[in-house]
């Protein structure tokens, strides 16, 4: 989004609630998402669920990847009255008429890439394995262990 962006209050979010016209509010960015509805991993019943209102909650509860955040970029149109780009000129209000935002940084979430949650995730995916593993050994063992007892 180059230049100003575009201020938009949350009635005229509200208006584009349609799988033709579908925008919603992440940390106060306004997001396009009706070129994305397909696409969305989680089904386009969801981000139509959240049309028209501000998702931020929603967004952040999920726990979405740095690409997912790069996405609101994409597909961000403006923002809401009240908010602006760290960095970027003061928002022009989309009525036209040059009036000018009250200025406020914008919230956002960062996600951290520490080892610490590399090394998690790692054992959540080999934990399980040696479970089966054992469980498996035992099941199988033991199997042999009775059928020798008759």
């Amino acid at each position: 989004m180059g230049g100003n962006p575009r201020v938009f209050d949350l009635s005229h979010v509200a208006l584009h609630t349609t799988r033709n016209d579908c925008w919603l509010v992440i940390n106060g960015q306004v997001i396009d998402v009706t070129k994305f509805l397909e696409e969305h991993p989680g089904g386009e019943e969801v981000l139509l669920e959240a049309s028209g209102k501000d998702a931020t909650k929603e967004f952040e509860a999920i726990g979405h990847s740095k690409a997912a955040y790069g996405l609101l970029l994409e597909y961000q149109v403006g923002v809401m009255r009240g908010f602006k780009h760290a960095n970027a000129a003061p928002a022009e209000d989309d009525t036209g008429e040059g009036t000018k935002a009250r200025a406020c940084v914008m919230t956002g979430s960062a996600i951290k890439d520490d080892k610490k949650t590399r090394c998690l995730g790692a054992i959540e995916f080999v934990l399980p394995l040696v479970v089966a593993s054992f469980a498996f050994w035992y099941h199988y063992s033991s199997a042999g262990l009775t059928g020798m007892t008759q």
